[in-house]
């Protein structure tokens, strides 16, 4: 029998406001609850209501060093390819003695982050391939799994769910996922090409069932309107 608790009107669950006629089950997690686990499994992801706010995991998660060094998305019917980003070369160390304040308090979540502006056209898409090169380090990866989800505003557009298989030890790794995107209705399409950027997605990364890498992202679909 699953549990059912009542909110009372305009409470705050997980830093939104739950109208009174909305319920939340024991099969919800909130990002508080997930923020305070040793352990985040992908079915504690598929519980979150809404897009999370912070990380649930920090870079030190990832103790497997997975590394995205390419990404590059593609409109499947007409194979033109509608985004594309690499990893900058590492430059050259400083050399010895020279002063290292630049390097000083580095962001620790510098590379979880990447904002995207399309056309509205790509609302219009139904199937796109992404690509993505990475790297791994010293130890074999088994069960890398990858759910990403979609929302505008508290709306969740689509959950995706993804396999990256058995990946050997110092390796360098492509594969391309495929996203059939959802039918979305004329008046959300208007609202998400209306509101640059209250389109956003989170990628989990786990290793046999271990959160150990949080991604975000952001959309607009604005590109080349009038402003």
């Amino acid at each position: 029998m699953s549990l059912v608790i009542k909110r009372n009107e305009n409470e705050t669950v997980n830093g939104k406001q739950i109208k009174h006629s909305q319920d939340i089950s024991e099969n919800v997690m909130t990002e508080e609850m997930l923020l305070k686990k040793g352990i985040v499994t992908p079915d504690d992801i598929l519980k979150l209501p809404y897009i999370t706010e912070n990380y649930l995991c920090s870079p030190d998660a990832n103790v497997y060093d997975i590394d995205f060094v390419r990404f590059k998305i593609r409109d499947l019917e007409t194979g033109t390819v509608l985004f594309e980003i690499a990893k900058p070369s590492m430059p050259p160390g400083p050399e010895e003695g020279e002063n290292e304040a630049d390097s000083d308090d580095p962001d620790p979540n510098a590379g979880r982050f990447v904002r995207y502006q399309f056309t509205p056209q790509f609302l219009k898409l139904k199937t796109v391939g992404a690509t993505v090169e990475f790297t791994v380090g010293s130890r074999p990866i088994s069960n890398f799994r990858m759910i990403e989800r979609h929302f505008f505003r508290d709306t969740l557009l689509k959950s995706f769910d993804f396999e990256f298989g058995f990946c050997i030890p110092n390796s360098s790794n492509t594969c391309e996922h495929i996203y059939h995107f959802p039918t979305l209705s004329s008046s959300l399409v208007s609202e998400m090409i209306a509101h640059p950027f209250e389109t956003r997605s989170d990628s989990f990364y786990f290793v046999d069932g271990c959160l150990m890498m949080h991604n975000k992202a952001d959309y607009a679909y604005d590109g080349g309107l009038t402003k």
